[in-house]
């Protein structure tokens, strides 16, 4: 079968009420230079994981920056997704995701993708438990 690797608009997630049940109800960890809050739900739909990009304001003042690091980010995981895609159909499962970048500083491209690596991996291991 042939893995898609495009990010639609289908598998961001947008609207207040989910995102705010999401930072409630989710568990979180630090994959630094990652904060990550997901939540796992037993029921299957056709998007079955959906990802919330975010960089703060207070850290990096200039949208420029701000912008180029959520690109990047997006970038990190739309090449990493299909890793923690199969094995939400697998087990018939949908995550909500909230990536935030915590770190002061501009990672560049390599590290970021490695620690996206490290953070599906995680989730994916909390849903085989």
């Amino acid at each position: 079968m042939q893995q898609s690797n495009c990010f639609p608009k289908k598998e961001h997630l947008c609207g207040e009420i989910r995102i705010n049940k999401l930072y409630a109800e989710g568990k979180a960890f630090i994959a630094y230079p990652y904060r990550v809050v997901y939540c796992i739900e037993k029921t299957q739909t056709d998007v079955p994981v959906m990802v919330l990009v975010s960089v703060p304001k207070k850290r990096f003042k200039r949208a420029v920056k701000r912008n180029k690091i959520k690109r990047l980010m997006r970038e990190a995981y739309r090449l990493n997704k299909h890793f923690l895609t199969d094995i939400c159909t697998q087990n018939a499962c949908q995550i909500q995701i909230a990536l935030n970048y915590v770190s002061d500083i501009e990672m560049d491209f390599k590290a970021m993708e490695i620690k996206m690596i490290d953070a599906l991996y995680k989730i994916s291991q909390k849903i085989e438990l």
